[in-house]
Formats: C-alpha cells, structure tokens, sequence
C-alpha cells in the first residue's frame, strides 16, 4: 500500500462501493447521509456531499425522496451471476446514468417532483446540500433539464419554501379566544420546524421572503388580535414577536443537527466533555447560585423550553391586551 494517503472523499466512496459490491449493503438499503458521513469519516459536509455525488455518478446509489439515499435497485454483490431483467421502470439494470433513462426521466419531469426531490435532500442533509446538480442527479436526469421548470437555485429554494409551509394548513373553525388560536399558529410552525430542521434559519425576519405560503401564518394571528383594541402596528409587531420566538427556538434543530455530525456526539455526550471546564470555573465561588443548578441536575428538553417560553410570552400578550384601552 502507498504511504500517501488517498483523498478523503477517495476513501469514503472506495469503503461504500466495497460494502455495496460485497453484498454488505444490499439493493435497496439506505447509505450513510452526509452527516453520518461526516460523523463516521471525521470530514466536512462538502467531502461526504462529494461523496455522495460520486456514487451516484457511478449508478451505485440513488435518493429516494423521505428516505434517504439508498443502494441502486440494480445493484448485485460480486459474483453472484448477471443481472436479471428489470421488472419495473423504478428498478432499472442499467446505471441511474443511462442515456434512455435520462430521456425517460426528462420526460416526466416536473416542478414538483423538483421541489419534492430538494426538500428530501434538504430534510435529510440540510440546505447546504441543495444545488441544482444534486437534485439532477437524485432525479436521475441532466441537470440542465432542470432549467426549463425552475430559474435557478434561489428561484428553487423559494419554491421549496412555499411547498413546504404550505403542506400546514390552519383549520377553518378557529378556536374562539385569542390565546388558543395563537397556541395553535405557534405549536403548527414549531411543528413543521421540527419536521422541516432547515426551515427555521432559511426564513428571515428582516428580509421577508414573498412566500405566499407564510401568509396564511401571518393572517391567522392578525385575524386573532384583531378588533382587541390594539391598532395594525402593535398587532403586527405582536405577529412578528411571536414568529420570531418560533423561528429562534427551532434555529438550534438545525444547529445541532449540524455539531453532532461534525462532533460525532449529541448534546449529552458534549456536555459531558465540557464537565471538568464547568466545574473549574463554579469552583472560583463567583457564581454560588449556578453551582447550586449544577449541583441538583437540569434535564434539557428544547420541546418544554418551547412550551415554556411560549406561554410566558402569550401572558405577556394578555397584560399588552388588557391595558389596551
């Protein structure tokens, strides 16, 4: 073996094309992402994302929207005799790369199976990972077909945004107080945070994207606080403290997300790393009330700090409405 060190992104596609040629990864099994890449293979998201481009540039793998990316259904380990005849369109013999699938793909291809192909990849590996060559090749297709339904990638992402928001539509008998139907807008954007990790830090407060999807969220707690004796400005800065609380509290979804990738620890197993940093510091004494929390333990849940935090603030809506004259 050469004393050099092949590339990186080398040796990750050079291990996975072996396990799926030994049979280890059988037609049909998911791969590792790329953030299991990057945690396994100690890399960045762009080598384990190259990675991944790399194997279904050879037709060993392809995406499968929800799922993941996953051993090409044509695949066989070595030896095992020639391939037989595909019995479905879905489960070719030939390569994802074959001209005649290309053109069959091109074909049927539309919008939404775009924008459907890059909230998988978006759900699963974060926006990052989102160009207009990875959907083409998920999609099995020429990435310049893609061009003819959407502009570009930021023309793409716009779509993915409204697609997605939209997917959460708001009931057509709201609850009758106020407080149950902002509950209601909050715990639905949570929700779809929560489902959609990438979602939070793609939206923005100070640059709005005109997405008609996230209107219904705005209307519905306008509607709520409307006629309360608040006038449009405070009801929409009411709107956009709310949002923004959301928003903010899911951004650390996506954050960790990303640290344990690139960690390869979850937030228990950091914390525990950065124990004997912590204790040092509460054993100056300065900070006696914090050392007493320490002390006694603290289960971090980002589900109840939610909760919390959105109740506290909806009281605060209630004391804003009630001195209203």
């Amino acid at each position: 073996m050469s004393g050099q060190r092949a590339p990186r992104c080398g040796q990750i596609v050079a291990e996975l094309r072996q396990r799926i040629e030994a049979g280890e990864l059988a037609p049909g099994d998911r791969v590792p992402s790329t953030r299991e890449i990057t945690r396994q293979w100690g890399v960045a998201m762009a080598t384990a994302t190259k990675a991944l481009t790399e194997l279904r540039r050879e037709g060993l793998v392809r995406a499968v929207p929800g799922i993941g990316t996953v051993v090409e259904a044509g695949r066989r380990p070595v030896g095992t005799g020639p391939l037989p005849a595909s019995p479905h369109p879905d489960t070719p013999a030939a390569p994802a790369s074959s001209t005649h699938r290309k053109r069959g793909s091109d074909q049927t291809l539309t919008v939404g199976r775009i924008v459907a192909s890059a909230v998988a990849v978006a759900d699963a590996e974060g926006v990052a990972a989102v160009s207009m060559r990875r959907v083409a090749a998920d999609l099995g297709v020429a990435t310049m077909s893609l061009y003819r339904h959407v502009a570009d990638k930021d023309d793409l992402l716009m779509r993915m945004l409204d697609a997605t928001l939209s997917q959460w539509p708001f009931p057509t008998d709201p609850p009758e107080s106020w407080r149950d139907r902002l509950t209601l807008a909050a715990r639905t954007l949570w929700d779809m945070f929560r489902r959609h990790p990438w979602l939070a830090p793609t939206l923005s407060v100070t640059r709005p994207q005109p997405v008609a999807g996230a209107l219904p969220f705005t209307e519905w707690v306008l509607t709520a606080l409307d006629g309360r004796g608040l006038d449009l400005q405070t009801m929409f800065t009411t709107h956009l403290t709310l949002f923004n609380y959301v928003r903010g509290t899911a951004v650390n979804v996506e954050l960790e997300a990303e640290a344990e990738a690139l960690s390869g620890q979850n937030n228990e197993e950091w914390l525990d790393t950065q124990e004997p940093v912590f204790q040092a510091i509460l054993a100056t004494g300065r900070f006696p009330t914090l050392a007493r929390l320490t002390t006694a333990g603290y289960d971090f849940d980002l589900d109840e700090l939610f909760e919390f935090g959105l109740q506290r603030l909806l009281d605060g809506i209630a004391a804003l409405l009630e001195e209203t004259p």
